[in-house]
Parts: C-alpha cells; sequence; structure tokens
C-alpha cells in the first residue's frame, strides 16, 4: 500500500488554473473522500494520481519517491470510474483480466487472481457473461474486481455509485468500505454526495475553487464547519444561515435581538435543523410548510427573520400547517461566522431571544 503526499501542487491547462496549491498528505492505508462541487478539481486530483494528468508545478509522492514522471501503467494504481469502462465484446473474466496482460502477468497466476478478485465482490459466477448481461450493481463489482486484482498500491474510486439506484448505492457503500477495511488498500474516493463521502470516508478533504477548504473526520465538518462554504455544503435539510450584525454582546437580525458571545460586527448565525426544536419560547414564527421525510417531518416556519427548517423526529406530523409556533434551539450547537471572511469565528454562540 501507499502513502501520498502532494507537495505544492499546481494544475493549469492553458491559462486555466484548475487547481492553484495544494499541499495533502494521505496515509497508508487510509479512505480518504475528495468531496465538493462539479469544477472544484477533485477529479483532476483523482487524475494527477493515476497519472492521466501531470502536475504543472510541485511534486507527487508515493511512499516518499516523487513519480511526476513515472507513467500511469508503472504507478500500480487502481481506478474505478463512473461508467465503468468495461469492454462490451469481452467476458467478465476477460475484463477482469485485463490489466494482467500489460504486467505480462503468467497465465496461471492470472487465472488465480481473476478469481479470487471476481470471489471478493461476488462476481464468480458471472465470469462467462459479457457487460450487456449484467445489472449496473454487476457491472459496478466487476469494474471493481478489474481494479483489485492489479493488486493495487492505491485505489482511485470517482463517482463510483453515481449510476446505481438509491437501495444499491446504500448496500454498496457498506461492501465497499468492509472491502477497504479487508484489504488497507489506501483509497480515495472522489464524489459530490456527502453521503458517499461520510459514510465511507475516515476523513473528507472538502474542496472549493481547486484548494482544500477543510479536512478533517466526517464528524469535524459537520460540527465544526470551518467556514460557510462546508456549513452549506455538508448536512441534509441544508443549514439555516440568517445575517446579523454583533454589538455589545447582541447580534441584531431584522430588528431581533439574539445574545451572543465572542462576535462582533457582520456575523452569519448557523443552526442546523435537526438542533431546532418547536418550543414554548424563542424565535415567534408560523409553519409554512410541512414536508414529511419517513422517520421525519420538515417543517419550515416564516419567520421576521425569514423561512427557518426545523427537523423534527417522528413519521407523523404533530402541527398543521398555519399554526403559530416559537423556535427553540441549544445555544451550544449554534455557529457563527464572519460575514466577510466567511470563515468560523471560534467559541462563539447565539441563543434564542427571550419571550
Amino acid at each position: 500500500m501507499a502513502s501520498i503526499e502532494f507537495r505544492k501542487i499546481t494544475k493549469r491547462f492553458g491559462d486555466v488554473e484548475v487547481i492553484p496549491d495544494m499541499d495533502l498528505d494521505i496515509a497508508d492505508g487510509e479512505f480518504v473522500a475528495l468531496l465538493g462541487p462539479s469544477g472544484c478539481g477533485k477529479s483532476t486530483s483523482l487524475l494527477l494520481l493515476a497519472g492521466i494528468y501531470l502536475p504543472s508545478t510541485g511534486d507527487l509522492l508515493f511512499d516518499g519517491h516523487v513519480v511526476n514522471d513515472v507513467e500511469a501503467k508503472d504507478r500500480n494504481v487502481g481506478i474505478v470510474f463512473q461508467s465503468y469502462a468495461l469492454y462490451p465484446h469481452m467476458t467478465v473474466r476477460d475484463n477482469i483480466m485485463f490489466p494482467l496482460r500489460f504486467k505480462k502477468t503468467p497465465r496461471e497466476e492470472a487465472i488465480r487472481r481473476v478469481n479470487e478478485a471476481a470471489a471478493l465482490v461476488q462476481v464468480g459466477d458471472l465470469l462467462d457473461r459479457r457487460p450487456g448481461q449484467l445489472s449496473g450493481g454487476q457491472q459496478q463489482r466487476v469494474a471493481l474486481a478489474r481494479a483489485l486484482v492489479k493488486q493495487p498500491q492505491l485505489l482511485l474510486l470517482d463517482e463510483p455509485l453515481s449510476n446505481l439506484d438509491a437501495t444499491l448505492r446504500l448496500s454498496m457503500r457498506t461492501e465497499i468500505k468492509s472491502l477497504q477495511d479487508e484489504l488497507g488498500v489506501t483509497t480515495i474516493l472522489v464524489t459530490h454526495d456527502q453521503i458517499e463521502a461520510t459514510t465511507m470516508a475516515d476523513r473528507i478533504i472538502c474542496m472549493r475553487a481547486g484548494r482544500i477548504e477543510q479536512a478533517g473526520t466526517p464528524d469535524d465538518l459537520y460540527a465544526r464547519p470551518s467556514s460557510l462554504f462546508v456549513a452549506s455544503f455538508i448536512g441534509s435539510p441544508p443549514i439555516n444561515l440568517v445575517e446579523g450584525k454583533a454589538v455589545n454582546g447582541t447580534v441584531d437580525v431584522s430588528g431581533i435581538g439574539f445574545p451572543a458571545t465572542g462576535a462582533t460586527g457582520a456575523v452569519t448565525i448557523g443552526l442546523r435543523p435537526e438542533h431546532l426544536v418547536v418550543a414554548d419560547t424563542g424565535l415567534p414564527g408560523r409553519i409554512a410548510q410541512i414536508e414529511p421525510m419517513g422517520r421525519e417531518v420538515l417543517y419550515v416556519v416564516s419567520t421576521d427573520i425569514g423561512h427557518i427548517r426545523i427537523l423534527e423526529q417522528g413519521s407523523t406530523a404533530g402541527r398543521g400547517a398555519g399554526e403559530a409556533v416559537h423556535v427553540g434551539f441549544d445555544e451550544a450547537h449554534s455557529l457563527v461566522f464572519d460575514t466577510t471572511t466567511e470563515r468560523l469565528i471560534p467559541d462563539s454562540h447565539v441563543k434564542p431571544p427571550a419571550p
């Protein structure tokens, strides 16, 4: 397996700088997700690791050795693409065996490794079929087996579950994570899906415009987002954000005062829907919309500071549209950001207004 280092990596395409300056260390055996919206540089980073792109400047290291000039075929990297990229005229067996041809693996060893890889991802009984005879989930497993048959030091997953239905995505998340735990292979997942990232990865690298916005565990990014971007990108339903001005221990939002600690000037308050409750006291409002979500109910409450989303446990709504309510929350779960810099203000919190 391999430890990975990006040292002052930049990548330009003509005059367009996709990755301006990346420093990142990935430990041997770690499962890391590169998470972010389209165009943030996550796929470019993956293709740099694969050797398909070369850095414009900086060094890329595997186990302490610079690999900038090492060709893709010599990097011992396994890749699973979004499209799976299986050869339609080949059997499953030949698709899985294909990477071993370039390594000139002896026939008997190649057959053994194909059988092992197929058994690992549970497609051993499909080896004589062609991709057109397989379901999407089976094709995904074959693509994974083809990546693993090389016994790679690094496994790259490029949006591997995006073509699967919701139920299959759920089961494949579990299976891929279990497989990675079993093999201990260093794995990098590229995704725009926060659920995939938070459920599968040991650590998330949240990217924005080619830069690392925040790196940490899923809990770090959810509970302690370093910026408004991360707070907005992580969490579903999305976080409530309201702008105000902090003066003398109070944040004024549209004439409503929230007691505050540690904040001054223009600020943005972040309140996650699951941390809000319908209470006897707090911010007054009226239920404008109710959205049943199965095990939870989402209330959209109209208040003087805008619409506020509250997520409540339970399959049945206990309140009706138009009902007058108060929005309450725990100070410990409030987040306060500097509106100008968009960065989290450490140790700053707000309380619900007094009744």
